[in-house]
């Protein structure tokens, strides 16, 4: 079953007898205005979701920019969203659901089964010429139960010594390590393989179709059959890497911390320069320069 629905299924969700919960996931690196946007105008009944306290819990550096919320305070989370026990979930943004797949990968790591992603986001909606909100959308509280682990996660010694394909979701400038915005050493965990999370999308900002992204990830040494794992600056944009890799037919497993994690620990080597696309795993890929 895909885990996309576009506008106009959601557009009949919305008024059967049973519609979904509706979540807003509007954030974006360096915008911290996504609840004024949300406010502005929003889908009719999405409620609002803030990414960095919702879908991120808080420790120390070396635990990455955006480790997960405990499961405690996630489940707090998600009965104030108002879901409930077996509802259907639909989450979008406006960023070609770089920060939807957050959510909609949380979720599904609790257990929620029936969590899907808007394909094309808002723009979609839009473009479709469908009405907007403004205002705070008001939840009744739900009943949800939450419990963790329904989806693999390897921390940083698995990552190290990870013999699969390890996929890293940033761009291609941040994987080199010819720039790095954020985090304080640049580059990439050695043996990764390059894989912008951008270049799972079509020009309106849709995921590409599934035999595409097949080509795709085959391109970047995926198999039927092969271990995969995930990470990208601190855990968001990763998530979307793994819907795409699930449209694909592909199962990978999320490396929280990622490398906000990693490069916050000093004994963690580093890499720099290109890795050649389709390595195997394995630490050192031909053209990396490792260092500590």
């Amino acid at each position: 079953m895909s885990i996309l629905i576009n506008v106009a299924e959601l557009q009949t969700c919305l008024v059967s007898a049973t519609p979904p919960v509706l979540l807003d996931v509007r954030w974006a690196l360096g915008d911290p205005n996504g609840r004024e946007h949300y406010l502005a105008g929003h889908i009719p009944s999405a409620v609002f979701v803030d990414l960095d306290t919702e879908l991120a819990g808080h420790g120390q550096p070396e635990d990455g920019r955006h480790p997960l919320p405990s499961e405690e305070d996630f489940a707090a989370t998600v009965r104030r969203w108002g879901i409930n026990s077996g509802d259907t979930v639909v989450v979008y943004d406006d960023a070609g659901a770089a920060a939807a797949a957050r959510a909609w990968w949380l979720l599904g790591y609790a257990g929620f089964k029936d969590v899907y992603l808007l394909d094309g986001g808002l723009a979609a909606w839009r473009a479709a010429d469908l009405p907007l909100a403004a205002g705070e959308e008001q939840a009744e509280p739900g009943d949800a139960v939450v419990h963790f682990g329904a989806k693999a996660t390897i921390d940083a010694d698995q990552a190290a010594a990870w013999s699969g394909i390890l996929l890293d979701a940033r761009a291609g400038e941040r994987f080199r390590g010819e720039v790095e915005p954020v985090d304080p050493r640049a580059g990439h965990i050695p043996g990764a393989v390059s894989a912008p999370t951008r270049e799972n999308l079509a020009a309106d900002a849709t995921f590409l179709p599934a035999i595409e992204l097949r080509a795709r990830f085959a391109g970047l040494g995926v198999e039927p059959g092969s271990e995969v794992a995930v990470y990208c600056g601190s855990g968001v944009t990763a998530a979307h890497q793994i819907a795409a890799l699930e449209i694909a037919g592909f199962r990978a497993a999320l490396y929280p911390g990622s490398f906000s994690a990693w490069s916050n620990q000093p004994e963690r080597p580093v890499a720099t320069g290109p890795s050649e696309r389709g390595a195997s795993g394995g630490s050192g890929s031909n053209g990396d320069r490792v260092e500590q």
